[in-house]
């Protein structure tokens, strides 16, 4: 379970570094919520893929490595997931964008997909 979701939180780095919206909005289940760092909640992969096409022609791209995501089973069809991310602009790195996500993910007919996803930027008190 956990190296197939891991794997699926790689997918979303390489996607979206990709500018694959479409594929990037196939990582997530059909009706999915997905939260944007502020606060834009998006349902379904379809908005997902449409919101993403147009920021995937920005500069924006995300880091990749960094630590290995948590990966805490709930059932054995359901997961959290957590895990941090940073991103660059015009190829430079921006520590000021740095959050932590949070995904549910479950075990689908097409494999491990995210039925959620919140995005927090990090901050300090």
């Amino acid at each position: 379970m956990s190296e197939d979701i891991t794997r699926l939180v790689e997918r979303m780095t390489e996607t979206w570094n990709a500018g694959d919206s479409a594929g990037y909005a196939g990582l997530f289940t059909e009706d999915a919520d997905y939260i944007t760092f502020f606060g834009l909640h998006l349902k379904g992969r379809k908005a997902i893929e449409e919101t993403h096409r147009a920021l995937f022609r920005t500069s924006v791209k995300l880091a990749e490595g960094g630590p290995a995501p948590i990966v805490r089973p709930l059932t054995g069809d359901v997961a959290l997931v957590i895990a941090g991310g940073n991103s660059s602009v015009d190829g430079v790195p921006d520590p000021s964008r740095q959050s932590v996500i949070t995904l549910t993910a479950l075990r689908t007919p097409e494999g491990w997909r995210f039925a959620s996803f919140q995005n927090s930027r990090v901050s300090r008190p």
